[in-house]
């Protein structure tokens, strides 16, 4: 998500904004940015839902010793002062906001003070999340995508939990295709539906949508997960998506076609993932809510939050058929 917003409300197509810091940290001890314990720190939001997959991963490696992380506050506020520009900003104590907490790394009050320490050159949007590096002192990478992957196979060394490779050689290939059209689809498509400024661009966006989630329900009526019986990167991908969905998309985005819930499949896997052990910490409902139904003003100007569906992700599934 970016400060103002990551899609372009303007078009009839919302794009994705391109990010800016693409830096890899490596296994390489020679590397500019080495795996190494308490050297990076992950800035997140528990509403957005492109940084909670990293923090999904760092928990499901258990990299929480090695890689620490702090997360803004749900509800974009001014970032300065001087201007109007509206973003994600840290909270003025940790108690102020539940989960959310002050910026115990460099002091920032917002997301965009990062990136000034960063570049004073900066001129894109101020995202989240961030990989930050405590010893530079500068942004290593804020493209969600990257940073997951770094997560899940340079840090294998200092994880809790090496074993869990969630980009197996194996199955690179069906994961590569799989990331494309669940992202076009559903991660992004989403965003496609609730910011279309044309009946047109949502009557397609929708279908696009419902499309690849209909591609996935056949799918997990075959296998417990997207690439097979193992978790892998695409269903960390999806599941930030899902567990958002008939809390905020459907009523905030108008992707009310058919809730998750009504796909026997796609709510039995998501509350399989849901429970994982430490995944669940990773999922914030209150700051899901109060981001998107009081951050996007274009769409609901009001801000008003809707009640429900308080879905309890914890009840029993039966996933363990594929088992």
């Amino acid at each position: 998500m970016a400060a103002s917003s990551s899609t372009n409300e303007i078009s009839d197509k919302p794009r994705r904004t391109a990010t800016s810091f693409r830096n890899f940290v490596s296994q390489n001890h020679d590397s500019q940015f080495p795996a190494e314990s308490g050297r990076y720190h992950l800035y997140i939001s528990y509403a957005c839902p492109w940084a909670s997959r990293c923090l999904v991963v760092l928990k499901l490696k258990g990299l929480d010793k090695a890689i620490s992380f702090t997360s803004v506050q749900p509800l974009w506020r001014k970032t300065k002062e001087n201007d109007e520009h509206m973003g994600w900003v840290f909270p003025d104590s940790d108690t102020e906001v539940p989960g959310a907490e002050r910026d115990n790394i460099n002091g920032a009050k917002s997301v965009r003070e990062l990136y000034d320490i960063a570049s004073l050159n900066y001129t894109g949007k101020y995202t989240v999340p961030i990989l930050w590096d405590k010893k530079l002192k500068t942004i290593v990478n804020n493209e969600s995508s990257e940073i997951l992957r770094m997560f899940s196979t340079e840090f294998n060394h200092i994880a809790q939990n090496p074993c869990l490779d969630l980009y197996p050689t194996n199955l690179r290939s069906l994961i590569n295709e799989t990331n494309e059209w669940v992202h076009h689809g559903i991660n992004n498509g989403v965003y496609k539906c609730g910011f279309a400024t044309s009946q047109k661009a949502y009557d397609e966006a929708v279908k696009q949508l419902f499309d690849a989630l209909d591609k996935c329900e056949e799918i997990l009526g075959k296998q417990r997960f997207l690439c097979g019986n193992t978790l892998t990167e695409p269903d960390i991908r999806l599941f930030v998506t899902l567990i958002r969905f008939d809390e905020a998309y459907t009523v905030i985005f108008k992707c009310n076609k058919r809730l998750i819930r009504e796909y026997s499949n796609l709510f039995n896997y998501t509350k399989d993932i849901y429970q994982i052990p430490g995944l669940s910490s990773t999922v914030k409902m209150d700051h899901v809510k109060q981001n998107y139904y009081g951050s996007f003003p274009s769409i609901n100007p009001l801000g008003i939050v809707a009640h429900g569906p308080n879905i309890d992700y914890s009840l029993s599934h039966d996933r363990h058929r594929f088992s």
